[in-house]
């Protein structure tokens, strides 16, 4: 039985997804700042993997402490390989609350998108979907998709950082995300869960009539 615990992390309270089976396997999407609520919430479990769905500083910022804690494989996209060494490109440099910049381990995996593989027993694909950052990644497991800050409640990403295109995000949105079942539960970056149905019919940047 897997069970996923929501985390909300940081100073703009990014979501951190802790994924864990019964045998107390688990694997972590995303995670923050402020990384000790992290190590606390996964005291006792065995941490395989780290996904990432895109390497924006609140989203690696409890990369390293993971890593180091648990030993876990970090997987993220090719394009922001440089994006966790490196503070300019990932913009914890341009963040003056932040105690210091930050900088992640290297990726252990890099992906391109489209891959599909297993963790904890569970089937995954990593869905390619650009805009708020060129390498952005959703990950699709069963009738959930961790889909990062692409697509929220109500809202999708933003696209006036470095990277960001607004025709892309959207394009992105439309092909890899509502083409889910309807049912498929969104689980974003930041702000409450959703449903593929629900952003379809009522999102104001994607309603389709």
């Amino acid at each position: 039985m897997i069970q996923i615990e929501t985390l909300s992390i940081g100073p703009i309270e990014t979501n951190c997804y802790i994924v864990r089976d019964a045998n107390r396997r688990a694997f972590v999407v995303d995670p923050g700042c402020e990384y000790q609520p992290i190590l606390d919430a996964v005291r006792g479990l065995e941490v395989t993997d780290i996904l990432l769905t895109h390497a924006h500083w609140d989203h690696i910022g409890g990369v390293a402490a993971l890593k180091e804690a648990t030993g876990a494989r970090v997987w993220a996209h090719e394009a922001e390989a440089q994006w966790l060494l490196d503070p300019r490109l990932n913009l914890s440099s341009e963040v003056p609350f932040l105690p210091q910049p930050v900088v992640a381990p290297a990726a252990d995996v890099l992906l391109k998108g489209g891959e599909r593989f297993e963790l904890l027993g569970q089937a995954i694909e990593a869905r390619f979907t650009p805009g708020h950052s060129p390498g952005h990644l959703s990950y699709v497991m069963g009738d959930v998709v961790f889909g990062g800050d692409a697509l929220f409640a109500s809202s999708i990403g933003r696209t006036d950082l470095p990277g960001g295109d607004y025709p892309t995000l959207i394009r992105s949105i439309r092909e890899q995300l509502l083409t889910l079942p309807p049912e498929t539960a969104v689980l974003p970056g930041h702000g409450p869960s959703t449903t593929v149905e629900r952003e379809r019919r009522t999102n104001p940047f994607l309603a389709l009539g």
